[in-house]
Order: C-alpha cells, then sequence, then structure tokens
C-alpha cells in the first residue's frame, strides 16, 4: 500500500511537471486542482468506495491520493487543453480510472456502484473544474468562469473549510442538520444578508471592471461601484462573517480561530500585496478611492469618484413610475439624475439596466440600507420573478408618455 500511495501521488506530479514545457499558466490550472479538490471531497461523502486504515487521511481518504487524485482531475488537463479536447481527455480520465481503481485495492475498497460514481464524479466534478481551468487560462467566457468561481469559493468557504476544521478541532455539522426547519431557515436569510455585498461584487467584477474574484484573473478596470461604494473588501468581510456564523451554529472555536486568522492575513499580508498591485495599475484613481473608502467599515452613503452622475429614467405619466421617482428624490441619491422617460417601455438606469433592475440600481446610490434591497433585487432568480410580478400587478411595460389605463 505504501507503494500505491507513492504513484497515486507521484505519478499525477510528474505529468504536471512534463505538462509545464507545454502550458505555463498558472491561474486556470491552480483554480481547477481547487475546484476538484473540493469536488473529490465532497464525492467522498458519497460512500461509493472506502478505503483502508493508513496514516495521513482527511474523513478516511489518504492525503496523497487526494491530492494526486485532484491533479489527475484538475490541472494536467488544463495544461494538455492544445493536445487533447475536452471531450477526449474526460474519455481518457474514465478509462485510467477504470483501470487504476481496481488496481488500488487493498488501499480502496469499491463498491457496488463505483463505477457509476466515476461517471458522476466526472460529470459533476471535473467538468466544471476542466471548464473552469480552460476558460481561466484562454481568458474566455468571463460571466461562465466568474460564476464558477462563485460555485468553488462558496464549496471552499461553507463547505471544506469548516470540515477541516472540525476534523482537526471541534464542532459537528450535526448541531446544525439537526436543527429544526425554522431555525434552518433563519440560518439561510442570515447567510443570504451576509453574502450579498460579496454576490454583488462579482457581479461589478464582471459587468464593470471586466475581470473576476481571483487574483490571477482580476478585472482590468478599476471598479468603484456596487458594493465597492460602500466597502474596500466586500467578499473579504462576507466571507469572515460566514465562517463566524457557521463557527457559531456548529459551536466549533476552532473555525472561529480559523476566521480571525484569515481577517488577519487579509489586513496585513494580502492587503498590502493589493495596495501596490493597485496603485501600480490604476495609480491616482486608486489612492482616491481609499482616500473615501475603508477596508472592513462600512460608509453609510456611497462614494462617487470625480462627478459621473447616473441617469435612471422613469416614466412621469405612471402612477408607480412616479412614485419610484419621488421616493428616489426625497432621499437624495448621490450623482443620480432621474429623468422624465421617453420612447422606453420600461424604467432604464443608464444605457444597460431596465424595469426592475433598472430600479434597484437606482436604490444603490441612496444609503448602505437601500443597497441592500438593490442588491437582492438584481440577484438572478430575485430579479427575474421580481419583474414577472411587477409586469403583472403593478406596471405592465408601456410606452413611456401613455396612461396605463390606456394599455
Amino acid at each position: 500500500m505504501i507503494v500505491a500511495r507513492y504513484l497515486c501521488l507521484g505519478v499525477p506530479v510528474l505529468a504536471l511537471m512534463g505538462a509545464r514545457f507545454l502550458d505555463r499558466s498558472v491561474a486556470g490550472p491552480f483554480l481547477a486542482f481547487v475546484a476538484a479538490a473540493i469536488g473529490i471531497a465532497a464525492l467522498d461523502t458519497a460512500d461509493l468506495y472506502s478505503f483502508a486504515a493508513v496514516d495521513g487521511t482527511f474523513r478516511g481518504m489518504p492525503v496523497d491520493l487526494w491530492i494526486g487524485w485532484a491533479v489527475l482531475w484538475g490541472p494536467l488537463p488544463v495544461m494538455l487543453r492544445r493536445v487533447l479536447p475536452l471531450p477526449v481527455m474526460l474519455g481518457l480520465l474514465l478509462w485510467v480510472d477504470l483501470i487504476a481503481m481496481p488496481a488500488l485495492d487493498p488501499l480502496v475498497r469499491l463498491g457496488p456502484s463505483w463505477v457509476w460514481g466515476e461517471v458522476l464524479g466526472l460529470v459533476v466534478v471535473a467538468l466544471p473544474a476542466q471548464l473552469l481551468g480552460r476558460w481561466t487560462a484562454d481568458r474566455r467566457r468571463l460571466a461562465g468562469r466568474a460564476l464558477l468561481q462563485v460555485a468553488v469559493f462558496a464549496g471552499l468557504t461553507l463547505w471544506l473549510v469548516p470540515t477541516v476544521a472540525f476534523t482537526l478541532g471541534d464542532g459537528s455539522w450535526g448541531r446544525l442538520t439537526g436543527m429544526p426547519a425554522a431555525g434552518l431557515f433563519g440560518v439561510a436569510q442570515v447567510a443570504l444578508v451576509i453574502a450579498l455585498p460579496a454576490l454583488a461584487a462579482v457581479r461589478e467584477f464582471v459587468t464593470v471592471g471586466g475581470g473576476t474574484p481571483f487574483p490571477w484573473d482580476p478585472p482590468v478596470r478599476l471598479v468603484t461601484s456596487g458594493p465597492y461604494a460602500y466597502m474596500a473588501n466586500p467578499m473579504q468581510a462576507s466571507a469572515t462573517m460566514l465562517l463566524l456564523l457557521i463557527s457559531a451554529v456548529t459551536g466549533s472555536v476552532t473555525l472561529a480561530v480559523g476566521a480571525g486568522l484569515a481577517a488577519l492575513f487579509s489586513v496585513f499580508v494580502a492587503g498590502p500585496h493589493e495596495t501596490n498591485d493597485m496603485r501600480t495599475r490604476h495609480a491616482g484613481d486608486w489612492v482616491q478611492y481609499r482616500l473615501h473608502v475603508r477596508d472592513w467599515r462600512p460608509r453609510v452613503r456611497p462614494y462617487v469618484p470625480g462627478t459621473t452622475e447616473a441617469r435612471l429614467w422613469l416614466d412621469d405619466d405612471c402612477g408607480p413610475c412616479s412614485a419610484v421617482a419621488g421616493f428616489l428624490g426625497r432621499r437624495a441619491p448621490v450623482s443620480l439624475v432621474l429623468l422624465p422617460a421617453s420612447g422606453i417601455t420600461r424604467a432604464r438606469y443608464e444605457e444597460s439596466l431596465s424595469g426592475v433592475a433598472a430600479v434597484a440600481a437606482g436604490l444603490e446610490r441612496v444609503h448602505l440600507g437601500w443597497a441592500y434591497a438593490g442588491w437582492f433585487l438584481r440577484l438572478p432568480v430575485i430579479g427575474w420573478l421580481a419583474q414577472i410580478i411587477v409586469d403583472a400587478l403593478i406596471a405592465p411595460p408601456h410606452l413611456a408618455g401613455t396612461d396605463l389605463a390606456d394599455t
């Protein structure tokens, strides 16, 4: 079994080192490795196979096997993407696993459904890891790779890191899963409130900055809108608070300490590096922004740099629309100009947002409380449902200047 463990780690790592001669990218392979490692650890909970009782395991899985498997399903195929297309690579991975897994007995004990488990793993673990790694390495599919990054970071923050803390220290998922339905619903609501700034920040990175949250795949333009108008590090703040929430409901002091260490790392290690990088890339705009926006203490009112004003068009002849205009006007939104609509069928914010999304963007210019409402209304599913309700019950699409009673 010792030889098998050396081979499980050594062969994929040596192959990875050889693949460096074909591809020198870092960001894509690294993200693919993280995605594969999280997915394999989650797949292990399905009891499709078991492992011999050996030293150096994580929840029963030998760590060397875990790392080698993640390399095989993650960075190695990404670095070979110009040689082997994705369908061919997935077929090769299935072929390798079908041969290697039985040969690893008694280190790996296969269950009766292990073949279907391999197919499931390739579909739900290897395929997303490959898409994320390849899109990132080739700078393609910005929205797709950002969405996959959110899924990976969510799995890391909300499952893998707490599970490691429970394994090495104290706490248990049982305290959370054993809560009544009302308690679970309450925890989910609090988690959504905490996560909203991070989710909205990812959207701003994609739509405004042209990049993703991953440090090696950053926005190409300085982002000061959305949550960044209130706080300079909404993603780190949300991640830290989510870890603290999980530690509270699971009773894990270890996880709370880990969250504190992550915050300290962000302040004293990642923070200075980010500051130097942003000063180099964005110079005076970044310095001016940081004079007004802090890392961990949010502003009440948004900071809008310079004299740039956003425009929101609302139909004065539409009762609900004019009511929204009056509501926003009374609250003196920051650098937001309310204009009467003409020639459009829904409210419009600048040239990109319409309907509920346009009004939600206007709310982000009021203060932090209403900004939260705006971020919530712009969540993908929530925004779609809100638009359906508005169209059906409040203000159906109509040409601006037309009385709704005539439509």
